[in-house]
């Protein structure tokens, strides 16, 4: 009698045990799933971001073309120091 009765309380642990690691599972799952749904949206916002400061920067350079070839030829000397190091 004693033996079955340590049976079925194993039996029961093993149950508890399971549930429980189903349970987790549903909910790494379920994480997961809402973690990569951001991402995704924030991957698009950042792409639509993208897209409008390149119509503004063109916008600026149509507008401003003088200032617009001496701030690129700034940045490009600046660049060209920096990288020779002198």
């Amino acid at each position: 009698m004693k033996a079955k009765d340590n049976t079925n309380k194993v039996d029961e642990t093993i149950d508890r045990v399971k549930s429980g690691a189903h349970e987790a599972v549903d909910k790494v799952a379920n994480a997961t799933s809402q973690a990569a749904g951001a991402i995704g949206q924030k991957g698009e916002q950042l792409k639509n971001t993208e897209q409008q400061f390149v119509e503004d920067c063109r916008g600026y350079i149509h507008e401003n073309p003088v200032t617009s070839l001496g701030i690129a030829v700034g940045a490009g000397f600046l660049l060209s120091r920096l990288i020779s190091g002198r």
